[in-house]
């Protein structure tokens, strides 16, 4: 019988990102970190309501729960999801921002400059393991950080895009040099196609939620 959830493939090569993210950075937070999230997640939902929800459905549902049972399934599933998103923030292939978020980011934030400087404040404070987030409420973009397995996501917020900032993200490359990690990830590979995309969707959900 298949498990409710797989492993989703990396939309590129594991050396693709190199050297701003070294294969060997990829392969163990990819085939170790992330793989064992998937499994561990598998496990934890056999037999309960949660093995016929879609992981968004779970995470949302498990998020701020007290049992220890729900919290170990957020912490699994929000961690699949953050990974699996945080992958497709990436890419190899240098990506244009243009079009409505372009004009999104101008306006909230003054120009791309400033909200990659947000972005990297966000991460170097973000303190211990987490995450910094680029989000839009109705239209409205900001920039926030949240601790291990949180996302905006779980609360109802688009998410834009992602960079983790657990050390297994960073440290086989940067060692404990967060803000190098952070420089070249939001200089050489933010995925703005998929920010982009992702705003699309929550303009089409609103158009179609007020026919």
């Amino acid at each position: 019988m298949a498990e409710p959830f797989e492993l989703n493939p990396l939309p590129y090569d594991e050396g693709a990102l190199d050297p701003a993210i070294s294969a060997k950075t990829i392969g163990f937070h990819y085939n170790k970190h992330h793989r064992t999230y998937v499994e561990t997640l598998n496990k934890l939902v056999d037999g309960t309501k949660y093995a016929d929800m879609k992981l968004e459905e779970i995470v949302r549902a498990t998020h701020g729960k007290s049992g220890d049972a729900e919290k170990k399934i957020f912490n699994n599933a929000g961690q699949v999801w953050n990974h699996d998103f945080y992958w497709r923030s990436l890419s190899p292939k240098a990506t244009m921002l243009g079009g409505k978020l372009a004009n999104a980011i101008n306006r909230d934030f003054g120009d791309v400059n400033a909200l990659i400087e947000k972005l990297a404040d966000a991460g170097k404070e973000q303190f211990g393991s987490g995450w910094a987030w680029l989000v839009s409420r109705a239209g409205k973009l900001s920039v926030e950080k949240t601790s291990n397995a949180e996302n905006p996501m779980a609360e109802g917020i688009n998410c834009l895009l992602a960079i983790d900032v657990w050390e297994h993200a960073y440290y086989l490359d940067y060692q404990n040099e967060r803000p190098k990690y952070l420089e070249a990830v939001l200089t050489k590979l933010l995925n703005w196609d998929f920010a982009g995309a992702n705003l699309d969707k929550e303009d089409h959900a609103i158009r179609a939620a007020a026919e």
